[in-house]
């Protein structure tokens, strides 16, 4: 099986935001080894789940619009303004590959979005006891990703709209 990675132009059935090979010098240049001694059907299925979170999670906060009616994936998009500047829309930005390799990493650890179970308040095994927060955090949080994503996002966690009456 070859993975089907988007290349701009709205693939109706494609994948991933980035293909093994990149997703190799991305982890290459962190020095992830751990990465590297994955197998290639490894990598390509937590490439997938990758998207797959991304695609859940992220999923109608994106600055601008898809590029096709038809594309599988929320990449390409057209109108996507950072900064000042109109994206191309001819290209998936390396932030959301860097995002998706990061996240796929992670997926090969662990599930990027377990099942909720109900949170404990208290909890003793032998002399250890942890005690959690009251209306603590339910699921991870992947802060670098979120952070590597704010500014392609309408509604970011590190800004909010101000508007006068």
């Amino acid at each position: 099986m070859s993975l089907i990675v988007e290349d701009g132009t709205g693939k109706p059935d494609a994948e991933s935001y980035i293909s093994v090979a990149d997703a190799d010098t991305y982890h290459a240049r962190r020095n992830n080894t751990e990465w590297a001694a994955l197998s290639d059907p490894e990598k390509e299925a937590a490439l997938i789940a990758a998207t797959d979170y991304m695609q859940g999670y992220y999923s109608g906060s994106w600055k601008g619009y898809k590029l096709t009616q038809h594309q599988a994936l929320d990449w390409p998009r057209y109108a996507a303004v950072v900064d000042g500047f109109t994206l191309d829309s001819a290209i998936i930005p390396q932030r959301v590959k860097n995002a998706a390799s990061e996240l796929a990493f992670r997926s090969s650890q662990e599930p990027l979005a377990p099942d909720l179970e109900p949170q404990v308040k208290d909890e003793q095994v032998g002399p250890i006891k942890v005690t959690y927060k009251d209306g603590g955090r339910e699921v991870t949080k992947f802060r670098s990703v979120d952070n590597a994503l704010d500014c392609l996002l309408q509604y970011s966690g590190n800004t909010f709209g101000i508007s006068r009456a």
